[in-house]
């Protein structure tokens, strides 16, 4: 494991939700997490209910109001990133957390792609108007339930990828290109079961790049990797990044 990683000069980074929970961010498919505890709550992310619902709506904007992402710190996992980025070796940091807990960190942003969007911003699903999460908070603590665009009145929405939609073209060429140009690809806080962010470990598979997976619970993908580790991120990805 320790020469696998030392013997790689160009390293790729896909990271999940799975790295946040030590900063208090519950995960998705985990025992604690958001699907695991209430079903019901994937509506939420759900595009074609999102639109077709105002009660899912309202349901949303409550939750993104109590997200802990808001007051929430990176931990040792995502500084660890940064010190891979500083010795030279980070091909790219392709994550599917909207947290913005990597920049918080001190990763470079050039650097990072955000494969599913992020929650620091808010779209207008009608005329595409952009603004920081920041100016929409304010309304739904005054008590506005659903938002709606100040421009054209258009139905607002997190900068997030929900299921349904696409990502960014130009975000997926992005992390592609990190993957390609890497040596090792190293998966750490997912499931892998979302595509197309587990494809990228077909893609690095298939031209003969090790595999390395730090994850908590076991993904479809364990029997193909070079390594697996179900050890604590916080503490296991810091050991990983330090190698003599």
């Amino acid at each position: 494991m320790t020469d696998t990683l030392r013997d790689a000069d160009r390293i790729a980074v896909l990271t999940g939700a799975g790295i946040s929970t030590a900063s208090g961010i519950p995960d998705f498919r985990g025992p604690e997490g958001v699907w695991t505890k209430n079903p019901a709550a994937e509506a939420m992310f759900d595009i074609e209910e999102y639109v077709a619902s105002r009660e899912v709506r309202v349901a949303t904007w409550k939750h993104r109001l109590a997200v802990p992402a808001w007051r929430v710190e990176p931990n040792p996992g995502h500084v660890a990133l940064v010190e891979l980025e500083r010795q030279g070796r980070l091909a790219g940091l392709i994550t599917q957390n909207v947290d913005g807990l990597h920049q918080k960190a001190g990763s470079s942003p050039e650097l990072v792609h955000e494969l599913h969007g992020t929650v620091w911003y808010v779209d207008c699903l009608q005329c595409e108007r952009r603004v920081p999460m920041a100016d929409v908070l304010p309304r739904l603590e005054s008590g506005e339930e659903d938002p709606a665009c100040e421009v054209c009145g258009g139905i607002l929405k997190s900068a997030t990828v929900s299921f349904g939609q696409s990502l960014d073209r130009a975000v997926l060429d992005r992390a592609v290109a990190a993957t390609e140009a890497a040596d090792l690809f190293l998966a750490v806080g997912t499931s892998l079961q979302v595509y197309p962010a587990a494809g990228l470990c077909d893609l690095a598979l298939n031209s003969g790049k090790p595999l390395v997976i730090l994850n908590a619970q076991p993904t479809p993908y364990d029997e193909h990797a070079t390594t697996v580790l179900h050890t604590p991120i916080e503490t296991t990805l810091p050991e990983l990044v330090t190698l003599p």
